[in-house]
């Protein structure tokens, strides 16, 4: 998080100052990539980039504080991995249609997989074996940063529905760490 400076920053990147941008970016993308991780079940850099076109092309016309922007920039790159989960599913009932094979499984990028941390690995792993909405509220909350609130408005549930699964996503972790013990 940025913290006192967001105010000026933002207004830097939003006059044009490319050194204030790149902060937003520097600040915001590692725990964006993470999010898209979770949520399609790989990083995939077409989402995450279609999320920074977005936010430079609406950069001008954003109003509020850094809790607002994460959630916009968060709001936008689950519409974009959306979009995307969706034209997967699409493209894999194609696919199996043409071939008979539905498992529509990508390779993974080798670039990516090498510079991924082990310990960021394995908790990301340990995130996606949890139930979707679990999964995506503790990554929001947690590596996003955002509040319940802004949460609640993204995944469209009341705030108690994100509290209560985050609640139960994290016992779940901790009852499969308890299970399998902790891995380095």
């Amino acid at each position: 998080m940025i913290g006192e400076e967001f105010s000026s920053v933002l207004a830097r990147a939003q006059s044009g100052d490319e050194a204030a941008f790149a902060r937003l970016w520097l600040d915001v993308n590692p725990a964006l990539v993470r999010y898209v991780r979770v949520v399609l079940g790989e990083v995939d850099e077409d989402v995450a980039a279609e999320t920074w076109v977005t936010v430079v092309r609406g950069l001008a016309r954003f109003r509020g504080d850094e809790m607002a922007w994460r959630g916009w920039v968060f709001t936008t790159a689950r519409r974009r991995a959306v979009d995307e989960g969706r034209r997967r599913t699409r493209r894999r009932t194609a696919l199996a249609s043409e071939s008979g094979d539905s498992r529509g499984r990508h390779a993974p990028d080798s670039a990516l997989t090498a510079l991924e941390s082990l310990d960021t690995e394995a908790a990301l792993a340990l995130v996606a074996r949890l139930a979707p909405l679990q999964a995506e509220v503790i990554v929001l909350r947690v590596i996003a940063g955002l509040d319940v609130e802004s949460v609640a408005r993204m995944v469209g549930r009341r705030p108690g529905a994100v509290r209560v699964a985050a609640h139960r996503g994290l016992r779940r972790l901790a009852e499969i760490l308890v299970t399998e013990g902790v891995t380095q």
